[in-house]
């Protein structure tokens, strides 16, 4: 292509094929353009899984991916965040039955601080104990998998839906219930920034007694 055919504010400027992380198979996500590599770095894309894995069923769930380095033509990413579409979350509320949430803050086994939610829909109306009761249950197993598993592990554990299966099948005995699902997972922050918040606060409660 001459640079009299490309447009003028794109002169000097390259191309850059974005792709998911190797545990989502290195694939392209789509390309974006920049002068330097360094301006490329902290872009973020969304996609579905159901555009990531070629499945109709998953186009409920949104993936964003952040770009971390940048070679001559291609972009590498890491995950941060899992949601499900606002309209398909709707879809699952039913007048007269309950809807059950709870948001945790955690940090999994290799020190990722992870925000998670969670929303469960009974068949009926539940019981304020029932409420209670489920959302114990959930609280404590986000809980247990979180802390005991890796963030790649984690992430994984939610996208394939074995994280809200597992919660339903302990929670289904306390009330009936439609559907339980992880509503986000996000990636707060990590662990080299954890450490620093931690140090952090530990030089000013060492000033603070001094």
């Amino acid at each position: 292509m001459s640079e009299r055919s490309v447009p003028k504010k794109q002169r000097g400027k390259r191309w850059y094929t974005i792709l998911s992380p190797e545990e989502y198979g290195t694939t392209p996500l789509g390309e974006t353009i920049a002068e330097d590599p360094a301006q490329v770095e902290g872009r973020t894309v969304e996609v579905t899984l159901g555009d990531l894995t070629d499945t109709q069923g998953a186009n409920n769930t949104k993936l964003t991916f952040r770009v971390t380095s940048v070679t001559s033509d291609a972009a590498y990413t890491e995950f941060i965040r899992h949601e499900l579409a606002r309209d398909y979350l709707r879809s699952l509320i039913r007048r007269g039955a309950s809807k059950i949430s709870t948001t945790l803050t955690l940090l999994t086994a290799d020190d990722y601080r992870v925000q998670v939610q969670a929303v469960g829909f009974t068949t009926k109306k539940a019981k304020r104990s029932q409420e209670e009761a489920i959302r114990k249950i959930m609280t404590d197993l986000i809980t247990e998998t979180a802390t005991a598993r890796s963030f790649s592990e984690l992430t994984e554990s939610v996208v394939e839906g074995r994280l809200s299966s597992a919660i339903y099948t302990a929670a289904k005995e306390i009330y009936p219930l439609r559907r339980i699902e992880i509503a986000k997972l996000e990636l707060d922050a990590h662990p080299a920034e954890v450490a620093a918040e931690e140090e952090a606060a530990v030089d000013v409660d060492a000033a603070v007694a001094e």
